[in-house]
């Protein structure tokens, strides 16, 4: 490690307390969609004591529903808010880049809070473990963003080009926050958003896209079931089919990114909802799901293939063809979004994880949709997910990060910002 790398390192280590007080602040406010305003408020005064210039931008319907990356998620547009903080660059004239440091406060519900061994707000620190709802996903990346700026300022020193952070919402539900940003006119050289990815540089994602079936039946009572059409059994035939679906496009599909080359973009059906009595024929089914858009695929082709395969399903069966199911697209509508392997900042961000890390970073496409296709396919920047956290321990119950994680991660950052945007 040389001298700068170990000036930071002693710099980040010098604000560790104050860095986990804040993020069991930050987990400790309540942030679910919609309600995000107490925590942006906590953000934006944080990034004022660190005397950046500081904008409170709404997110606002008429702005944003013409936008092709628009994704209404239902929720009404009512003070809705996001912080962007402006660390100054010392000269734009500088052939140094700027960067934009991209984090998500929304967090998801926290289910049955019984199954949690303590509060899902807890914000509780154990074993080097800190808990609660938010906290890998992806409050702690947000706060490594800032500490890392705070670091640097400690340390005396200044960018030449500007560092922004960005602090959204809406991103559980579609991406309103960022793609907010991005109309506004927010933009650099290049993009981190702070995922949980175990520091795993994530230049490539795959999409996702909410879908809805509605199959019909023919109610009647259950003791002449041979006489009625049960939409449940029907549902499970269009199953079949989305599964052999999947099947067949990870095999199709090889991309060296992935360590699971079945489990890339995902078909999983998150609800079920059908009949109305339990001695009674089902008539009706209502199946909520998820549908993964393979890295490089657009939403019209993956779309096309997804209703080819229940079609092909439905002419099979006498029923399904006089009564096809209904296929509504609904809420979250993500793209997949890829940044090039061989870019300047990739290796950039590369080098100064194993310079403070000790070792060589990992490269890893994720299988989830996120901000990261806004960026790259709308605001025409180079983004790569990099953020402490496993995303395994994402939206679960005793949700957690490992503080010595995060504490790696504000280095990575803070010397990615000396020398990207050549902090002197």
């Amino acid at each position: 490690m040389n001298n700068i790398s170990q000036k930071i390192s002693a710099g980040v280590d010098s604000l560790s307390a104050e860095l986990f007080s804040f993020i069991q602040t930050l987990v400790q406010t309540p942030s679910l969609s919609g309600k995000e305003q107490k925590i942006q408020e906590l953000i934006a005064a944080k990034l004022k004591d660190l005397n950046l210039e500081v904008d409170v931008v709404p997110s606002i319907l008429e702005e944003l529903k013409e936008h092709p990356a628009f994704c209404d998620d239902g929720i009404p547009f009512k003070d809705r808010i996001n912080v962007v903080g402006r660390w100054k660059g010392t000269s734009q004239d500088s052939k140094a880049n700027s960067l934009i440091l991209n984090g998500h406060v929304d967090v998801v519900s926290t289910g049955k809070e019984e199954l949690w061994h303590d509060s899902p707000w807890s914000g509780k620190i154990e074993n080097g473990k800190l808990y609660g709802r938010g906290s890998c996903d992806m409050k702690s990346g947000l706060a490594s963003a800032i500490f890392a700026i705070a670091a640097l300022q400690k340390l005396g020193f200044r960018p030449a080009k500007d560092v922004v952070v960005e602090s959204v919402i809406g991103e559980e539900s579609g991406g309103i926050g960022s793609l907010t940003t991005i109309i506004k006119g927010y933009s650099a050289d290049a993009v981190i958003i702070l995922e949980p990815t175990q520091l795993k540089l994530c230049p490539v994602q795959a999409g996702a896209l909410t879908f809805r079936l509605k199959v019909e039946g023919q109610s009647i009572h259950a003791c002449m079931k041979k006489y009625g059409v049960s939409a449940i059994e029907k549902f499970y035939e269009l199953l079949q089919a989305i599964n052999e679906l999947e099947r067949e496009r990870h095999a199709s599909y090889n991309n060296l990114l992935y360590q699971d080359p079945t489990n890339v973009a995902p078909i999983s059906i998150g609800t079920i909802r059908g009949g109305s009595w339990h001695s009674t024929v089902a008539d009706e089914v209502l199946v909520e799901g998820r549908y993964g858009v393979l890295p490089g695929e657009t939403i019209e082709t993956a779309k096309k293939l997804f209703l080819k395969a229940l079609q092909k399903a439905v002419a099979k069966d006498t029923w399904l063809a006089e009564n096809p199911p209904i296929v509504e697209w609904f809420e979250g509508q993500f793209e997949s979004g890829q940044t090039a392997l061989n870019h300047p900042f990739i290796q950039t961000l590369a080098k100064c994880h194993s310079e403070m890390i000790g070792k060589k970073s990992e490269l890893e496409g994720v299988t989830y949709g996120s901000d990261l296709r806004l960026f790259t396919n709308h605001g025409k920047m180079p983004a790569v997910l990099y953020g402490p956290g496993d995303v395994k321990n994402a939206h679960a119950v005793n949700e957690y990060v490992s503080l010595d994680e995060v504490l790696k991660c504000v280095k990575v950052l803070a010397l990615t910002i000396y020398q990207w945007c050549e902090a002197l």
